[in-house]
């Protein structure tokens, strides 16, 4: 009997789960190609490795923006590579799968989702919204009439959502993650101290760095990048308060967000969550500070799961688990 997997489709990385074996597979959502010859040079952390750093003929592309597909054929491309991993690994042919999605997305973009997972070598496809699964994976019974509520940061997208008996009662998604922070990062670097910076040194400087309150003794480190008026290497160094700067007005758009969600449901809705808690998933989850930031804001406890990182693929997998052995 062929095995069910979750796929966390995200803007930043993909995860799969595999029934029985966890996550197996984590990498970058990234496919480079060779534009003159027009053919995939590599996949995954391989791509990632030559963002940034390709000379004119090799272009690394992104396939995901904001949470869903912007190049289907380079998606399809990038998941039967994951495929073709899994199956070496001896996963079984034609698998059932579960992928997640934004909870904003249009028809045509679900169509799109659940036929690159088909194409790429899928059995039965299911598409679900990624907070649903998220607070699946950090452990929360959705099937309970009592409330859950769940804040999910990825690369692309927020998606903040209230579920209750296995459904979401109220959700929110905004384009506005990990991806948004690293050219917040990028922009203030560039207009403070007239640097340009790549992607990659921007999310570096955001694991680092990052802090979603600014904090007594910020830690600093050295940046290079490029001088914007002599166009020379240079040197710059930058603290963690600086970054809180960076991301403030970001982060305040999640937290007014999560405050419209909260604003919206029933009363009796509202009692659970200030009872349970918010949980924070992906993996916005991971910078300094965030749950303390979004406690401060709405008023009510936020903790972070256990593996924020790993919560979409997990629940998609178990959620997929639940309703094939039900069926």
């Amino acid at each position: 009997m062929a095995k069910t997997i979750g796929i966390d489709l995200g803007t930043a990385n993909v995860l799969i789960y595999v029934e029985g074996e966890g996550i197996v597979l984590n990498e970058p959502s990234v496919v480079a190609i060779d534009t003159k010859k027009d053919k995939v040079l590599a996949v995954g952390t391989d791509a990632y490795k030559m963002v940034g750093r390709t000379p004119g003929n090799i272009r690394a592309v992104r396939p995901l923006k904001d949470g869903v597909i912007s190049d289907f054929d380079m998606t399809e491309e990038m998941l039967s590579y994951f495929m073709s991993k899994l199956q070496a690994k001896g996963v079984m042919s034609r698998p059932s799968i579960m992928v997640c999605a934004p909870t904003n997305i249009t028809e045509i973009e679900r169509k799109a989702i659940i036929e690159a997972a088909e194409k790429s070598g899928g059995g039965k496809v299911y598409l679900e919204y990624e907070p649903k699964v998220a607070a699946v994976g950090a452990g929360l019974n959705i099937f309970s009439p009592l409330a859950s509520m769940v804040i999910d940061m990825g690369g692309g997208t927020s998606d903040i959502a209230v579920l209750s008996l296995g459904d979401i009662v109220n959700s929110e998604s905004i384009r506005v993650a990990g991806d948004r922070l690293n050219a917040d990062i990028a922009n203030y670097i560039k207009h403070k101290f007239g640097l340009q910076i790549g992607e990659r040194t921007a999310e570096t400087i955001k694991i680092q760095l990052g802090t979603a309150i600014p904090v007594d003794d910020p830690d600093e480190m050295e940046v290079r990048g490029r001088d914007n008026f002599s166009g020379m290497p240079e040197t710059i160094t930058l603290d963690a308060n600086m970054v809180e700067e960076a991301m403030h007005d970001s982060l305040a758009q999640v937290a007014k967000a999560a405050h419209r969600v909260l604003s919206e449901i029933q009363p009796e809705l509202s009692a659970d969550i200030i009872d349970r808690g918010i949980v924070l998933t992906g993996g916005g989850a991971l910078l300094r500070g965030m749950d303390k930031y979004l406690a401060h804001e709405l008023d009510v406890p936020v903790m972070v799961s256990d593996s924020p990182l790993d919560n979409v693929a997990k629940g998609a997998g178990e959620l997929l688990e639940h309703i094939t052995k039900n069926d």
